[in-house]
């Protein structure tokens, strides 16, 4: 039997109503030692599910609060057992003598994400679901809420559990053999079987083929904003983002660290860095600006190279073209305004805030090359990634296998392995190391 455990589902600080939630057997008991109903005929033992009650709750340190409880019955709740909540007012004081009163009562304080690894346990949730629900909860862009919403609904757990299914019918097959090796396979089964094997193969490189675009969608595009100093760096950063994020002067190496800005575009999160600029300085800290520099250009999506088009290119100028030219990038041509001759690039003005809008339609072009198939199925998390790929690895060594006329027995661990890679995705085969780092994710309360 689960411990009863408690928390405050609802964010820390003052507001309107607060949650505390409860979960485990004898819950409900544990509720009408503190909650009194408005109705002097309904007792809380005899409270109907899912059904919101009005009354007083009792609280640690002698006072008492109005608000409402709620009972959802196993296994029709959150968690898969008995669970309540209790809807106070919210005050932190409040909140935190609710919260109290339960561990007064015998509940524990739940740990992180407790509540959602009980429903994983109970069968309520996958374990890719619970992935895409915290992904909801973090996320600061439509893409990576829509993403994760994908992966909580349970899109990817279909799809790797048709594929294990698949795999599982392809076990059978070999099995047959080995089992009853008088009967024989002949060519059509084994045919058949190395199409399921084919079969899924490919979908699993195609999941594979769209976690470039998941990863961005959750972590966001990474843009370097790179160019010799005084070009306008800091001021077409500030002009994407619409207002004063990186200070801006006539001074050349005014920006000696990264600075960090994000924006919306068409929602996708691009984090943009302002970088120091790339050339050679003796000044010690500028030195160390530039080399964070260098970092954040070799790992960013997209570099923005920015050059002022009021001026001929110096050859510190084409030193940085050449420096980035092989990367993703797009040529910018800052300071429009004081210019009239076209430029191979992207012609801007900072100042006036001309062509800033062209910036950020290049960029998702860039960051997304065809744009982002919002139907497919984006892998999102790098766990899935590093499982699909051991997938993969597994479906060629058992194609291989049988093409080079191997035992079956020996290609069936192969084929077992991949059933095994897919698991780990599900949840049906991963390590407890694995559930408790994806739970520890999550905040208390949730």
């Amino acid at each position: 039997m689960n411990d009863i455990i408690s928390a405050i589902s609802t964010a820390n600080g003052v507001g309107g109503v607060a949650i505390i939630r409860i979960s485990g057997e004898g819950c409900l008991n544990l509720l009408e030692k503190m909650f009194k109903p408005l109705s002097q005929n309904k007792k809380v033992i005899d409270f109907e599910p899912y059904k919101l009650y009005v009354g007083e709750i009792d609280c640690a340190g002698g006072f008492t609060d109005f608000g409402m409880a709620v009972y959802f019955k196993a296994p029709k709740s959150y968690t898969g057992e008995d669970m309540v909540e209790i809807h106070c007012h919210g005050g932190t004081a409040i909140t935190q003598g609710v919260l109290k009163k339960t561990f007064e009562l015998g509940s524990l304080p739940a740990t992180r994400g407790e509540f959602t690894k009980r429903a994983f346990l109970n069968g309520k949730l996958s374990l890719s679901s619970a992935e895409g629900l915290i992904d909801m909860i973090n996320g600061e862009s439509v893409a990576e809420v829509k993403s994760g919403y994908s992966l909580y609904r349970e899109k990817l757990f279909d799809k790797v559990t048709a594929l294990q299914d698949d795999i599982t019918y392809a076990l059978a097959e070999i099995g047959a053999d080995i089992d009853y090796p008088e009967e024989d396979l002949g060519d059509l089964a084994l045919d058949t079987l190395v199409e399921t094997l084919q079969k899924t193969q490919a979908t699993v490189l195609e999941l594979i083929g769209g976690y470039n675009a998941g990863s961005k969608i959750k972590n966001g595009v990474k843009v370097a904003i790179v160019g010799k100093p005084n070009t306008g760096k800091s001021s077409i950063l500030n002009a994407l983002l619409n207002y004063e994020k990186a200070i801006v002067s006539s001074i050349e190496g005014t920006t000696r660290d990264i600075v960090e800005g994000s924006l919306d575009i068409n929602g996708v999160r691009f984090d943009f860095y302002d970088t120091a600029g790339i050339r050679s300085s003796n000044d010690e800290i500028e030195m160390m600006g530039i080399e964070r520099s260098q970092k954040i250009l070799n790992s960013a999506d997209v570099c923005l190279m920015v050059f002022d088009g009021g001026k001929e290119l110096s050859d510190e100028d084409k030193a940085i073209y050449d420096r980035v030219s092989s990367l993703n990038h797009l040529v910018i041509y800052n300071k429009k305004d004081t210019f009239t001759e076209t430029k191979n690039g992207l012609s801007v003005s900072a100042k006036t805030g001309e062509g800033i809008d062209l910036i950020k339609t290049a960029l998702y072009q860039k960051a997304f090359a065809g744009g982002i198939d919002r139907n497919a199925e984006l892998i999102v998390e790098e766990r899935h990634l590093n499982a699909l790929k051991k997938a993969e690895e597994y479906l060629s060594a058992s194609l291989i296998g049988i093409e080079d006329e191997v035992p079956l027995d020996i290609v069936a661990e192969d084929v077992k392995s991949v059933w095994d890679a897919l698991g780990e995705i599900t949840g049906k085969t991963a390590t407890e190391e694995i559930i408790d780092e994806i739970f520890a994710k999550f905040c208390v309360g949730k």
